[in-house]
């Protein structure tokens, strides 16, 4: 089943009172935190097999899957879902993002693998920077 499908099923009356937002651009979002996640994991587990000089790397990557996983978590519940804590945690995983695409970026010449995980934390970052926007309180 599609992801967006079963967000329209959502009622949007158990999100906190007043609080809106463009499901289209959290859907954009979602599938760009995945993207992100499977991407930094994938890095992770390639960085794990080339030894001590990736180990930064790994560590980044490793930390960024669970990042993007845990925020797009937090954004599936929207009964639970308060406007400060979403803003914190994106802004939080836009940082995790910014430093895994910066450590990734100084690989992407010898690793593909590192040059596709930095690309996914850069759309990410793109995507959860539009959803912040569309985010009213």
């Amino acid at each position: 089943m599609d992801t967006m499908e079963m967000m329209k099923s959502m009622s949007m009356d158990d999100m906190p009172q007043g609080m809106t937002m463009d499901m289209d651009a959290m859907q954009e979002c979602m599938h760009a935190m995945n993207a992100c996640s499977m991407a930094a994991a994938m890095c992770a587990g390639s960085d794990m097999m080339k030894g001590a000089e990736m180990a930064a790397c790994c560590a980044m990557c490793s930390n960024m899957a669970e990042m993007a996983q845990a925020t797009m978590h937090m954004m599936m519940r929207p009964a639970g879902m308060d406007m400060m804590v979403m803003q914190a945690m994106m802004t939080a995983c836009m940082t995790m993002a910014k430093a895994c695409s910066a450590e990734c970026k100084m690989h992407a010449d010898m690793d593909e693998i590192c040059r596709y995980c930095a690309m996914a934390c850069d759309d990410m970052i793109m995507k959860c920077e539009a959803m912040m926007a569309s985010m009213a309180a």
